[in-house]
């Protein structure tokens, strides 16, 4: 079986993914949550950003666990974060850092060509290049972590496509914060759909 390209993201419960000023305040990430997040990293063994995404990432979690008072959860993503081979798409960056790489090369044939090499789950990142992998269908998987608000306006998670997607609830997990993850993927990678009562802290 070929690799999935997951992407996991938070999203209003009307459908934006960031606010009318691309805003991202209104996100909640607890620990509960976090923790939960931290564990989902273990599946996967590569991320795919865009520049947005790249540069948001580097600006806060290469120096994270340099924080006295943080607490462990994020040291634990912190470390996961630095060890994972990031593959950077942009035509304007010059260089990457941080088990970064650069890729200039054609987005669709280099994710494909990912998808059929052995190893774990590819992890996307970046609304613009999740935008773009979407009009590709080369997304195999949502996890969608809707949060308890409505936004109104702002960065819709899906873009008009001219295709049709059909995918398969696989999972639910509800979180005491009211997050609840919503897990969705294409039938022919569909697991058996799993409803969870509560996530709970380690």
């Amino acid at each position: 079986m070929t690799r999935s390209v997951i992407y996991s993201t938070m999203v209003s419960l009307d459908g934006f993914m960031e606010g009318p000023n691309r805003e991202l305040d209104w996100v909640i990430v607890d620990e509960e949550l976090h923790r939960y997040i931290n564990d989902q990293q273990r599946a996967i063994d590569t991320y795919l950003y865009g520049r947005r995404m790249y540069e948001l990432m580097v600006s806060y979690w290469p120096t994270a666990d340099a924080d006295p008072s943080a607490p462990p959860y994020i040291l634990e993503f912190a470390e996961i974060w630095k060890n994972m081979p990031k593959l950077i798409f942009s035509t304007t960056l010059t260089q990457v850092e941080w088990n970064s790489s650069l890729v200039t090369e054609d987005l669709a044939q280099v994710v494909t060509r990912l998808k059929s090499l052995p190893g774990k789950d590819l992890a996307l990142g970046g609304s613009h290049l999740a935008s773009t992998l979407m009009h590709l269908d080369l997304v195999d998987e949502y996890q969608l972590f809707v949060q308890p608000i409505v936004l109104g306006s702002g960065t819709r998670l899906f873009p008009p496509l001219n295709h049709k997607s059909e995918l398969k609830l696989a999972e639910v997990v509800p979180f005491r914060s009211g997050v609840v993850l919503l897990r969705y993927q294409r039938p022919d990678k569909a697991q058996r759909l799993v409803v969870r009562e509560n996530s709970s802290p380690r």
